[in-house]
């Protein structure tokens, strides 16, 4: 006894605590201890005691939830410069939230991912969204490198965002459009409106094309994945490209500032100007023209004819579609 005193006295236990302790080891062990010697079990204790350090340095491996966001951000270095610009103005905005930055990943809960969400994008359900998205990546990073057990903002609701109605550009204003590209200071634009309103591609898409991506001898423009949103391509038919008679089939440079200007010298003021509106045009005037979802969604690059569905149910009348395409 006083041998094993002397062995623990450096502990702050006793030899009643060491006896309990390896006594509900050898319970715990139950069919694994049966029937082995004093040396077999104590080998078995040991692999179990080198075991369980191991586990329990897994399991406190960890790093603050900055370095946590930042490295995620680093991961993904080879996205558009727009996407990284992106997500580093959501990772500023979650770590502006007092005391997150140093929080321990690996102890963020639930609740308190919830909390850190609406601190940083409460005002908005749009953000919110945006913002859960970013921080679901940095626990899903953390779960790779081991950093987390589990990524706690699976369990973060995702609040519900009302589709904002876009009223789809009448043909007087088509016109006032197609006007304007006319003069001389904004001709280099005219491809860009053509792709915009007849062919529905997205403004930051437009600006990515190069000239080989407008082949009117096939009749087509391909948006390549390193042009669109969603990093698929998809091939869409060039329609009323006889518009296109003596265009320079360039993408300008300073494309978005020339963008800009074509829209005021066609008379609509920035806080008049829907983002999204030209690409909606064309989306409802094909849907009441052509009466096919599967092509359109083929040609807009969704997913589903879902988000069609939901979105363009108040079609402009037939007679105006016919003019919108056919100009007549």
């Amino acid at each position: 006894m006083k041998t094993a005193e002397k062995m623990i006295e450096e502990l702050p236990l006793s030899c009643k605590d060491a006896a309990r302790l390896a006594l509900e080891m050898s319970e715990e062990l139950g069919v694994r201890a049966e029937g082995l010697d004093k040396r077999g079990l104590i080998c078995l204790m040991r692999r179990v005691m080198r075991l369980g350090v191991e586990e329990l340095a897994r399991q406190e491996h960890t790093v603050s939830f900055e370095t946590a966001v930042w490295a995620s951000v680093e991961a993904r270095a080879g996205r558009r410069a727009t996407t990284r610009r992106d997500l580093r103005h959501y990772a500023r905005r979650l770590l502006r939230v007092e005391g997150v930055a140093a929080r321990p990943l690996r102890a963020m809960s639930s609740r308190e991912c919830r909390e850190l969400l609406q601190a940083a994008f409460g005002g908005s359900a749009s953000s919110f969204r945006k913002g859960r998205a970013m921080l679901h990546s940095v626990f899903a990073y953390g779960l790779r490198q081991e950093w987390c057990a589990e990524n706690p903002v699976a369990r973060v609701e995702v609040p519900q965002v009302k589709e904002r109605e876009i009223v789809p550009l009448r043909r007087e204003e088509v016109e006032r459009l197609e006007v304007a590209v006319q003069l001389p200071e904004h001709r280099a634009m005219r491809l860009s409106l053509h792709l915009l309103l007849y062919c529905g591609l997205r403004p930051q898409e437009v600006a990515r094309l190069r000239q080989q991506d407008v082949q009117p001898e096939r009749g087509c423009v391909v948006v390549p994945g390193r042009c669109s949103k969603t990093g698929g391509g998809r091939v869409i038919p060039l329609r009323k490209r006889e518009a296109l008679r003596g265009c320079r089939l360039r993408i300008p440079r300073n494309w978005a500032e020339r963008w800009r200007r074509l829209r005021r010298a066609a008379g609509f003021a920035a806080g008049q100007w829907v983002p999204d509106v030209c690409r909606h045009t064309f989306a409802s005037y094909h849907a009441a023209r052509f009466r096919d979802l599967g092509v359109l969604q083929l040609e807009m690059g969704h997913r589903s004819v879902d988000l069609l569905r939901s979105r363009y149910l108040n079609l402009p009348q037939v007679k105006e579609a016919k003019r919108f395409w056919c100009g007549v």
